[in-house]
């Protein structure tokens, strides 16, 4: 057993617009806190792993080439891997818990045939 202190606690960004800690890995998953500051840019890319994310703080609308949605705290949000997504009108500080499977960066991009 481990407990994760601080995991999807608020920490404002030095310097940056917005910041992910990783705070657990293992070959089979990884959890980390994504903060973006309100007002802030949501600049990451698909990730080649399954993904969830909860609002533990914050406000913000998450879109998708599928649509969007208005998250808050308590809000659960799974993106499959490979899936375009961004969190726009971020009008609060955004702090989200985040669980990667398997561990975020572990699986090799998928190469498109040509």
């Amino acid at each position: 057993m481990l407990v994760i202190e601080g995991a999807g606690r608020w920490t404002a960004p030095a310097g940056a617009a917005n910041d992910w800690v990783e705070q657990l890995r293992t070959p089979d998953l990884s959890v980390g806190t994504y903060c973006i500051p309100a007002g802030g840019l949501d600049d990451q890319s698909p990730h080649t792993e399954d993904e969830i994310y909860v609002v533990t703080a914050g406000r913000a609308r998450i879109v998708t080439p599928d649509g969007g949605a208005e998250v808050g705290p308590g809000s659960v949000i799974f993106v499959p891997a490979g899936e375009e997504h961004r969190f726009v009108e971020v009008t609060e500080d955004l702090a989200l818990l985040v669980v990667f499977g398997p561990a975020y960066g572990s699986r090799a991009p998928v190469r498109r045939a040509e």
